[in-house]
């Protein structure tokens, strides 16, 4: 099974208020996610933020200082572990990937307003690209929707 390698470039709404309703999707398919963040600080700043995004609703979500994390649907780590199993992986903030052979999917998200997180997903989209995964990019509207570009 080939991974499918998923670019989305964030221009108009921020990681905390797109992330989730991605997250969401993957939630309704069943798979298990991990999300890699590039430094613990922002890992605990978006542990705090799915249980609070919405006033009706949370993401069901752990980290490593939760335990039990081979049971969270979504796990939350600045390391390079899989300890759910997960089918999906999510990179943001630059994170630095782990091999991506494991997942059904790997979801690069950067901020557009970032040079070097720009640079860094071009970078990855031709590692990607030449190792054979199937790749898809998906550029953010004004609305804060999707729009494939490639």
């Amino acid at each position: 099974m080939s991974v499918e390698v998923v670019f989305y470039h964030l221009l108009h709404k921020p990681l905390e208020l797109a992330l989730p309703e991605l997250l969401q999707k993957c939630l309704e398919r069943n798979w298990k996610v991990v999300v890699q963040t590039g430094s613990q600080e922002r890992c605990n700043a978006l542990d705090a933020h799915l249980w609070t995004y919405q006033d009706d609703s949370f993401l069901p979500h752990g980290t490593k200082a939760d335990g039990y994390a081979e049971h969270q649907p979504i796990y939350l780590t600045f390391e390079q572990d899989n300890p759910n199993e997960a089918d999906v992986r999510f990179l943001v903030d630059r994170a630095a990937p782990p091999t991506l052979d494991p997942y059904k999917r790997a979801i690069y998200m950067f901020d557009g307003n970032d040079q070097g997180a720009v640079d860094e997903a071009r970078t990855a989209w031709k590692e990607a690209k030449s190792s054979g995964f199937q790749i898809a990019y998906w550029q953010q509207t004004e609305a804060g929707g999707w729009e494939r570009k490639a």
